[in-house]
């Protein structure tokens, strides 16, 4: 079972895990209430435990910068979310390198927990570090340090330098959440951006 919006929250906000400001929103004058008090550029997507992954029926706009592209964006995700019958989430948009961290409870070896890249190089270089949980902070470092893309994180060609610290305490608040909350299976929290700053959940998915 995929653990709803607001007990997924409550969850990660226990374990002390950022993440970026976001709200299930009726009406397009509820978005743009949102809009003005956190202000642009900020993202809709729909929401339903049902639907894993949302781009693969385009129920994700990122980057919407001004009130007339979030009216027309609004248009577009509406026509999907009645369609699919799910709710519409609002959130900040936030800029970074993109970064995954799961963890899972394996039938043979108990809780682990993974750390990788997002984009290609998870999805067809199969670049993730795996350790046992708990980690300790040693292990959360190695994790970061071990995956082929980790130059990436420390300025590579000009990117922006990245906090590794807080994807480091990220790393150790999961794998204490997956170590302690019996009832989870699979967390996963795809993506994470991390820039300078810091580092915060896009979008957490949580398996009962």
């Amino acid at each position: 079972m995929l653990l709803g919006l607001e007990e997924t929250k409550k969850l990660l906000a226990k374990y002390k895990i950022p993440q970026v400001k976001a709200k299930i929103v009726k009406t397009v004058k509820e978005a743009i209430l949102f809009s003005k008090q956190n202000e642009f550029p900020v993202v809709l997507k729909i929401f339903s435990p049902k639907i894993i992954h949302k781009t693969d029926i385009w129920g994700v706009i990122i980057d919407i910068k001004n009130e007339k592209d979030l009216l027309t964006s609004w248009v577009k995700i509406e026509k999907i979310a009645k369609a699919k019958k799910t709710e519409i989430i609002i959130q900040k948009m936030i800029f970074g390198e993109q970064i995954i961290i799961g963890a899972k409870r394996d039938s043979v070896f108990g809780p682990v927990v993974a750390f990788g890249l997002g984009g290609i190089f998870v999805e067809i270089l199969k670049d993730i570090s795996f350790r046992l949980a708990p980690i300790n902070k040693k292990e959360a470092k190695e994790m970061i340090s071990e995956i082929q893309g980790n130059k990436i994180l420390k300025g590579y060609r000009n990117r922006e330098l990245v906090n590794l610290l807080k994807l480091e305490e990220i790393l150790l608040s999961l794998s204490l959440m997956i170590s302690r909350e019996q009832r989870i299976k699979e967390i996963d929290l795809n993506p994470v951006i991390a820039n300078k700053k810091g580092a915060m959940v896009i979008d957490a998915k949580i398996i009962l």
